[in-house]
């Protein structure tokens, strides 16, 4: 059963509401302490740190760090048909819900003869993560890739855990997932060390290293080069490299566990309400499901639903810890407004709309990673098919922060040509504004063109 809090007749603001929501809590600054000496061994000591911290994390030493173009060919041919069609379809309706992303290119004559242009340039390589703790997820390889090559990156590199029970290499269908992406760059790198690895290149430590830059057509000693960004998921530790790394490198978000909210009115199925929470929670005993909602009713009989199906589900352990957790819990409101209040406050990674005129409530929501419509439009949905993108913002974040997006990998770069004309027209206003903040060399480099 959720943890049930009693919001109505209180009248808190934004801020009040924040201190008693359900709330994951992801001490970053504290695991920075932690991350800090990896980061510094993999920029000292490149591929054979990662091979050491390989064995120290993740309990195997690969042997290949970058993984062997055979590998991914035969993770591909060895990969389930049905699972197969099914990354497939993602790759296609997310190439599309990306494609309607991308910014135009807009001129702008802002006086005659002057003229600014807003260009939009990819940058040109990304490190892409794709965690692999309690579970390996290629869909997350498929939404950060997919992003990123609607971008127009040029180079895509995609680092994610070797594992023991694979001799050392990632696990075969996030392998495969990237040979369908065509993504030939890939390593058998987890945690904070690829973020490390992404954000200061690594180089070859030995006879193996050198001889999988040769299959690649590489030459030199570099392993891995650096990138200019790093995206993806990932547990508490690569947010605290991205946070140790930012600046360097470009970085998406600082995510966290994942989390959902459910806001719903009495006309919700029950059973809708209670299996979403419940696929959340799958994902993590820290993961939050939460339900907003004015109907006691509905609580009710969503607790018993919740009740009924968890001890029967594969990770009941798992789930059970999560919906039990202070994360999670169910929020009692005075009314559908109040609850759009409640859910403002909360800024969930996804929020589901299980009311009447679902879309008219929507539209009333103002902080959430991604918002989901009425009964048939359920967050798995979004996780996989949906052609959204599920690497979303976490922790309450969506109050300033998107999910990821093709504006990731991509920055605005402005333009400007005047002409004489148009530069001489401005002459004496911009020297006005320079000598009013003691800067008269810069009315002079305007003046210096027409004495």
């Amino acid at each position: 059963m959720l943890t049930r809090t009693d919001l109505r007749g209180r009248a808190l603001s934004a801020a009040e509401l924040a201190d008693v929501l359900p709330r994951a809590e992801l001490d970053v600054e504290g695991a920075l302490d932690r991350i800090r000496p990896v980061l510094a061994d993999v920029r000292e000591r490149g591929a054979a740190a990662l091979r050491d911290l390989a064995e120290r994390f993740d309990g195997v030493r690969p042997e290949h760090i970058r993984v062997p173009a055979a590998a991914l060919g035969e993770a591909l041919d060895q990969l389930d048909p049905d699972v197969r069609e099914a990354l497939e379809a993602a790759i296609t309706h997310l190439r599309a819900g990306h494609a309607a992303q991308l910014p135009r290119e807009v001129s702008t004559e802002i006086v005659p003869g002057g003229v600014i242009r807003q260009r939009w340039v990819p940058v040109r390589r990304v490190g892409l993560y794709a965690p692999g703790g309690l579970a390996a997820y290629p869909s997350s390889v498929v939404m950060n890739a997919v992003a990123a090559q609607v971008a127009g990156v040029e180079e895509l590199a995609i680092a994610t855990p070797p594992q023991a029970a694979n001799a050392g290499l990632p696990h075969p269908v996030i392998l495969a997932a990237c040979a369908l992406l065509g993504v030939e760059e890939v390593y058998a790198v987890g945690g904070a060390q690829a973020v490390g690895m992404f954000a200061y290149g690594a180089a070859a430590a030995d006879d193996t290293d050198r001889a999988d830059l040769a299959a690649a057509g590489r030459t030199g000693d570099t392993l891995c080069d650096p990138v200019d960004v790093v995206t993806g998921p990932g547990n508490v530790y690569v947010a605290a490299a991205k946070r140790a790394v930012m600046g360097r490198v470009g970085i998406d978000a600082e995510a966290g566990t994942t989390e959902i909210a459910v806001l719903a009115d009495e006309t919700a199925d029950p059973v809708h309400v209670a299996v979403d929470l419940i696929s959340q929670a799958e994902h993590d005993p820290a993961a939050a499901s939460v339900l907003i909602t004015a109907s006691t009713c509905l609580a009710d009989a969503v607790d018993a639903e919740i009740a009924r199906r968890v001890p029967t589900s594969r990770h009941h352990d798992r789930i059970s810890t999560a919906l039990s957790g202070p994360q999670s819990g169910t929020l009692i409101v005075d009314d559908l407004d109040h609850g759009v209040a409640v859910a403002n406050a909360y800024g969930a990674e996804h929020l589901e709309v299980q009311t009447t005129d679902a879309a008219a409530v929507a539209e009333r929501i103002r902080n959430a990673g991604a918002i989901f419509l009425g009964p048939y439009s359920p967050v798995p949905l979004g996780d996989y098919l949906a052609g959204s993108n599920h690497v979303l913002p976490t922790g309450g974040t969506a109050r300033f922060a998107s999910g990821l997006n093709v504006t990731a990998y991509i920055r605005s770069v402005q333009v400007i040509e005047y002409g004489e004309a148009a530069l001489k027209q401005l002459a004496d206003p911009l020297a006005a504004l320079a000598d009013s903040e003691d800067l008269p060399a810069h009315g002079d480099a305007v003046r210096a063109r027409f004495t």
